[in-house]
Parts: structure tokens; C-alpha cells; sequence
């Protein structure tokens, strides 16, 4: 986990100025718990506290799936992985990917380039061929000049 510039900071405010709801995948959640009870460091530890006990006040609404929605995830990461469109390490970025698209959410706001540096055409097959509602992962500071 980064830590947070003056930039982003504010970004919550600007996109849920815009009309956008800012939603979190339940693997997002898992993951910032994770971080929070055997982070590397207390720093680390520290930034996933505050994102958990923040994101009422962020308005950021954590979202859950039922077991059917999950094994549906699940089956589309393994897709991923077969297709080698995400490294086999990062089963949890491709499940956030499918969570997202299972809420019928259509973009995921992300850093992480393993999901920002997936080809287009690729992405887009592979939801087609899963049935699932595309999904484009962007990156915030991309999507604030867009708004902006």
C-alpha cells in the first residue's frame, strides 16, 4: 500500500462530485484486512487501519457477493490465468477485476498494472467469452483529468 498524496486525498470527493459512487470488491477488503492484522510493517499496518475504519466517512461502500457470484469470479481469474493475461501470483487482481464486472461496475479505479497493462482486445474476449459485463481498469490520476 502507498501512501496517500495531496492529490489523491481529494480524488474521492471529485469523482463522488461527478455522479460516481466509489465502491470496494469484497477481495479488496480481504486484502486490506490482510495487510492490517500481518502487514510487513507497523507503516503498513497503520494506511490499512485507517482505509478500514475510514470508508464510511470516504463514502466508499464495500459491496459482497453470494457463493454462486464467487465460483463464477473464480472460474473467470482461472480464464485469466490460462490466457496468461495476469501473472499466476495475482489471482486476487483478477478476482477484484470479476467482482467489479459481476456488479455490473464498469470501471475498476486502480494502480496496479498488472490490471492497467492488461490488452484491451484480451480483456474485452475474455469477458465476452465469460458472459461477464466488461470492465475497464483505470487509473485514478487518468480518470482525474478526464473529470477535471
Amino acid at each position: 500500500m502507498s501512501s496517500i498524496s495531496p492529490e489523491t486525498k481529494t480524488s474521492p470527493t471529485i469523482f463522488q462530485s461527478k455522479g460516481y459512487s466509489l465502491v470496494l470488491p469484497p477481495t479488496a477488503v480481504h486484502e486490506l484486512h490482510v495487510i492490517f492484522t500481518d502487514g510487513d510493517n507497523k507503516a503498513e499496518r497503520e494506511l490499512a487501519r485507517t482505509g478500514l475504519t475510514h470508508l464510511k466517512q470516504w463514502g466508499i461502500r464495500p459491496f459482497e457477493l453470494d457463493s454462486a457470484a464467487e465460483a463464477i469470479c473464480q472460474q473467470f481469474v482461472r480464464g485469466l490465468l490460462e490466457q496468461r493475461l495476469i501473472p499466476e501470483d495475482e489471482f486476487n487482481d483478477g478476482l477484484i477485476l470479476a467482482e467489479t464486472s459481476m456488479a455490473e461496475i464498469p470501471l475498476l479505479v486502480t494502480s496496479d498494472k498488472h490490471l492497467l497493462n492488461i490488452d484491451e482486445d484480451a480483456l474485452l474476449l475474455a469477458f465476452n467469452e465469460a458472459d461477464l459485463s466488461l470492465v475497464h481498469p483505470v487509473h485514478p490520476k487518468r480518470l482525474l483529468r478526464v473529470l477535471r
